[in-house]
């Protein structure tokens, strides 16, 4: 018999700096024992939700509650946190937030400590969390020089031995390489059967969490709750693309297909469902004539040459050679501390190689300022709040060619230019604080393209956005390119991205460039996945399983999937 662990009854939440509510009539049970995937738009209340359950709402950001929440049998709005804090444990989208020792060991221990616990029994506990998530040999490690997963399992460990009966996984696989974000999903799923844990997750990623079966999918939508159902039916409907959330790949290619999904055909597991009712449609549509897409490439104007450069006695980059024409869209992919980002500071000037050149339009660039490398190469953060430095748009603008002491007239031409790219122009009085997110993005680019730059370089541009506003910036992004010949290179971990917007992947591993080739090339070779840490797609699997050529395929889908978009009907239609 299933027992009811959280109830949510006529439930509504409201911040107390906010006019209207965030959560509207939410009425969902779930049982202990059950693993629920919380999906939905950025601002759609998912995060309030696990915040109520984990009882930050209202402790620790203050609000009103109406109706009901009960956590265990308790109402939450008149329980503890402390008590709440028993039953549930939360780990968080930013690790790094979370820490609290000095080494991996102390940090495990933290709960533990609070609760007064004799060390005879403590260390046993804290050997035993750091062994079911891995990280039995990092004990004596400080948490901020572990990599990005590593971090992920040490905050899981630390509310593991708390031997509480609900753990709430908010973003987990945010900043996570391909791979790496397959093995968190393992990793909770694993938890989630040997601990008998109720386990609630937090993620934009539907593909990557469909890694591992979920009972059930809730998917939210302005505060309300429109979907709470086994994910075979939501991905038999229309309700993904109705509510911008990305489809898997592999249903949006046998939608192309014209294939009629059923909520009884286990849609959810593109390695075990029964793919023969579709096999025909599918083979098909493969065959379907469609024009290559051929990128307009014009010359050189990049070059890496034999680059090598090290932190210390640590050697990050190892001998790295590759060119970025005119018009290009590149992808750098690889896994967490591969040298993405570095190569992307030593483009920028930002520190300079120790063997080798970085030539720009045929010059080697160390004669070059950083100002000046600046005005041929932009960067843009993957956080935009971390660039914008004026109130006013227009202001921010204009700042990098006043710090240039360019004419007023200079000035507002370009400034009028950059901002009409951007789609920015009728908003360039606007205070900065009142856009979105994604149009302080096209910000932070408008004040790049100002320079007119060769090359712009953006650092995981759609990280932690929901489907909607990643179509918008990288539709956008693609525009650029078509229609002003802007060469673009992406730093990402969203194979997605890279299959659908980009030409070509550079992928390191180790500090080497292990493939430099075309994105279906490079995502249907079993050698590069395996050493650079990315991971099949579920495209490559449909491929397999259909018994077709897989980098045909993937092409195949590529190019249908850009004349659809090139059409205006965009996957997300």
């Amino acid at each position: 018999m299933s027992t009811p662990i959280v109830e949510f009854k006529n439930f509504g939440f409201k911040y107390k700096s906010q006019t209207s509510a965030t959560l509207h009539d939410i009425n969902l049970t779930i049982n202990k024992g059950e693993k629920v995937l919380i999906l939905g738009p950025s601002g759609s209340g998912k995060s309030t939700l696990a915040n109520c359950i984990n009882g930050l709402n209202p402790f620790s950001y203050d609000g009103v509650i109406t109706g009901s929440c009960k956590i265990a049998g308790m109402e939450t709005k008149n329980a503890s946190i402390f008590a709440l804090s028993k039953v549930v444990g939360t780990v968080l989208q930013d690790s790094d937030a979370q820490f609290v020792g000095l080494s991996v060991g102390e940090d495990i221990a933290f709960a533990l400590e609070n609760l007064s616990m004799p060390r005879s029994e403590m260390v046993p506990r804290v050997e035993r969390a750091a062994g079911i998530v891995g990280m039995s040999d990092f004990l004596m490690h400080v948490p901020y020089d572990l990599s990005g997963g590593q971090k992920q399992k040490v905050a899981l460990a630390g509310v593991l031995h708390g031997d509480v009966d609900i753990l709430i996984f908010d973003e987990p696989l945010a900043s996570l390489d391909p791979r790496m974000g397959m093995t968190a999903v393992e990793l909770i799923d694993r938890i989630h059967k040997e601990q008998n844990k109720t386990v609630l997750i937090i993620e934009h990623r539907l593909e990557d969490v469909l890694h591992c079966h979920v009972d059930r999918i809730v998917l939210m939508n302005q505060g309300r709750i429109v979907y709470d159902g086994v994910p075979d039916k939501l991905l038999a409907s229309d309700l993904l693309t109705r509510y911008g959330i990305r489809e898997p790949l592999y249903i949006m290619a046998m939608k192309y297909a014209g294939c009629e999904l059923s909520p009884d055909q286990n849609l959810s597991d593109i390695q075990h469902m029964d793919i023969s009712p579709f096999e025909e449609k599918l083979k098909k549509q493969h065959m379907v004539d469609i024009e290559k897409h051929v990128p307009k490439i014009g010359e050189e104007i990049l070059k890496v040459e034999n680059v090598t450069f090290s932190y210390g006695k640590n050697p990050v980059l190892k001998d790295i050679s590759f060119t970025v024409r005119r018009g290009e869209k590149v992808a750098f992919v690889g896994k967490n501390g591969a040298g993405k980002s570095t190569m992307a500071k030593l483009i920028c000037g930002i520190v300079r190689p120790q063997e080798g050149r970085v030539l720009m339009n045929g010059t080697d660039y160390m004669n070059l300022s950083i100002k000046e490398i600046g005005e041929r190469i932009g960067y843009v953060m993957q956080n935009p709040n971390q660039m914008l430095v004026k109130d006013i748009i227009k202001d921010e603008v204009e700042l990098a060619m006043l710090l240039r002491g360019k004419s007023r007239k200079e000035i507002d031409e370009a400034v009028k230019e950059a901002l009409k790219m951007c789609g920015l122009y009728p908003m360039r009085n606007w205070p900065v604080s009142a856009v979105s997110y994604g149009q302080r993005k096209r910000v932070t680019i408008a004040s790049i393209l100002v320079l007119k730059p060769d090359i712009i370089i953006l650092d995981e541009p759609t990280a932690g956005q929901d489907f909607r506003h990643y179509t918008e910036i990288m539709e956008f992004l693609d525009e650029l390119n078509r229609e002003y010949g802007i060469t673009i290179v992406f730093i990402t971990h969203d194979m997605h991205l890279a299959i659908q917007y980009t030409d070509r992947a550079v992928v390191f591993s180790e500090g080497e460039v292990v493939a430099d080739d075309s994105v279906f090339k490079v995502l249907s070779n079993d050698q590069v996945i395996e050493r650079a840490n990315l991971k099949q797609t579920s495209l490559y699997t449909l491929a397999k399983r259909l018994g077709l050529d897989p980098e045909a395929y993937i092409e195949h889908f590529i190019n249908y999937e850009r004349m659809m978009r090139a059409h205006g009907k965009p996957a997300a239609d």
